[in-house]
């Protein structure tokens, strides 16, 4: 992914806790749940409800989210197009782990089966 400068600090500063929102509004509307959700989160990030509260309550930067985050050995295992870029191709880390939740939170969207967005591990 080509990026410039500017979009990867955007990412780094954009907080998760505005984000959340219209993660959630996304999956409910496709008929998931917010546990599902949860579930796709922490699977990604090692998240638990509880930690992903605080996180959300403290307002913070995707840059933050990422740093606290235990990123599961598989997410390498995510791949394809999300806004027109392959996640695997994306050269900022940050950015990549941006994308790699913006495409398990679509999969879900899409109806994908849990197992299968969990890379079937």
């Amino acid at each position: 992914m080509k990026n410039t400068n500017t979009a990867d600090e955007r990412f780094a500063k954009m907080s998760f806790a505005m984000v959340y929102p219209l993660y959630l509004a996304k999956v409910e509307k496709k008929g998931r749940t917010k546990e599902e959700l949860h579930q796709v989160i922490g699977w990604l990030t090692g998240f638990d409800d509880e930690k992903l509260q605080e996180l959300i309550e403290k307002n913070i930067s995707f840059e933050v989210f990422f740093q606290n985050a235990t990123l599961n050995p598989n997410a390498h295992l995510i791949t394809g197009v999300i806004c027109g870029y392959r996640v695997e191709e994306i050269e900022n880390p940050l950015t990549q782990k941006v994308r790699y939740l913006d495409k398990l939170i679509d999969e879900l969207a899409k109806g994908k089966k849990m197992e299968k967005i969990f890379r079937g591990l």
